[in-house]
């Protein structure tokens, strides 16, 4: 009957959906072993260009590696898992989904009315008794791009969950410093059209996978959009802001609409939310805590 229909439709999609998963993974893995042969061979090149002696762990394989060089010029065989995560980027608008965790207070539930309005083509869902796998499996089926979850602690946000879908990342973001709109003086009236993005200090290749995992929530704005959100990293702490501006070209005036926040990265992993047992791409260990000098997302700023 239709249960049997309903079964059947199920097991195809998980089956599906198990398939699809083996073959990414295994298009990541054929991305690290290429990464891994890229690099030997540019410290074969170095070596060769400056006369030194070859490493000893490539003095095996350097006659191979040279002639691999040989074939492939000047041309970058390395496969990037960005292009097929992110594959109809700029050519589809994403499509997101915003929920909450659970029992929300009404502090959050205004939070996440502000964090809807700066994302286009955002639905805002009640989370309800949903469990993590059904939200997941729902928003597989509806073609939703990313799954975005926002916690807090005794009132106040303190946490982003950015989970790209079908297969991943997943980053995880803590917040602080959090400022909603009507606690912003003089605030602007917000107008839904696609904003312009400013990246500011991204630069290391950590740096480089957050901002792609978060210019990828936004589609592609027009021209003469006056709307503009700002991405700016210090010391690892991502500031965002959010301005209307207005004026010709040589007398701009930016008015802030809010909201702000800080976000700071603490996990990057490779699978979806629900997903358990998947690898770890980036984590804050508690001992890099220690190393007031180091800065993973980008450059330390110096004071002009």
């Amino acid at each position: 009957g239709i249960n049997a229909e309903y079964g059947k439709q199920w097991y195809q999609r998980r089956v599906r959906e198990a398939r699809l998963r083996r073959e990414y993974l295994y298009r990541k893995g054929l991305e690290e072993q290429e990464r891994a042969t890229a690099e030997r061979k540019a410290a074969l090149k170095a070596a060769v260009e400056d006369g030194k002696k070859i490493p000893t762990e490539l003095k095996k394989d350097a006659v191979s590696l040279q002639k691999q060089m040989d074939m492939d010029g000047a041309a970058d065989t390395t496969l990037n898992s960005v292009d097929d995560e992110y594959l109809y980027a700029g050519v589809k608008d994403p499509k997101l989904v915003l929920t909450t965790s659970r029992s929300p207070s009404s502090r959050l539930k205004q939070f996440t009315k502000e964090v809807r309005l700066i994302l286009p083509n955002c639905q805002r869902l009640n989370r309800g008794h949903f469990v993590v796998k059904d939200l997941v499996e729902a928003c597989k089926s509806n073609d939703v791009t990313d799954l975005i979850i926002l916690h807090e602690h005794r009132g106040v946000p303190d946490g982003l969950v950015i989970c790209h879908l079908p297969y991943g990342p997943t980053a995880y973001f803590s917040l602080s410093n959090v400022v909603m709109r009507h606690d912003i003086p003089n605030v602007g009236p917000v107008q839904e059209i696609y904003p312009h993005l400013v990246f500011h200090n991204f630069t290391t290749k950590l740096g480089k996978r957050v901002e792609s995992i978060l210019k990828h929530l936004f589609p592609v704005p027009k021209d003469s959009s006056k709307r503009v959100m700002s991405f700016v990293n210090s010391e690892d702490y991502i500031s965002f802001r959010h301005h209307m501006w207005t004026g010709p070209n040589s007398n701009i005036e930016l008015s802030e609409v809010g909201p702000r926040f800080e976000m700071k990265l603490y996990e990057i992993k490779q699978g979806t939310l629900e997903q358990n047992h998947v690898n770890t791409e980036w984590k804050l260990r508690p001992f890099m805590n220690t190393a007031r000098k180091r800065y993973f997302i980008g450059d330390e700023e110096t004071d002009s």
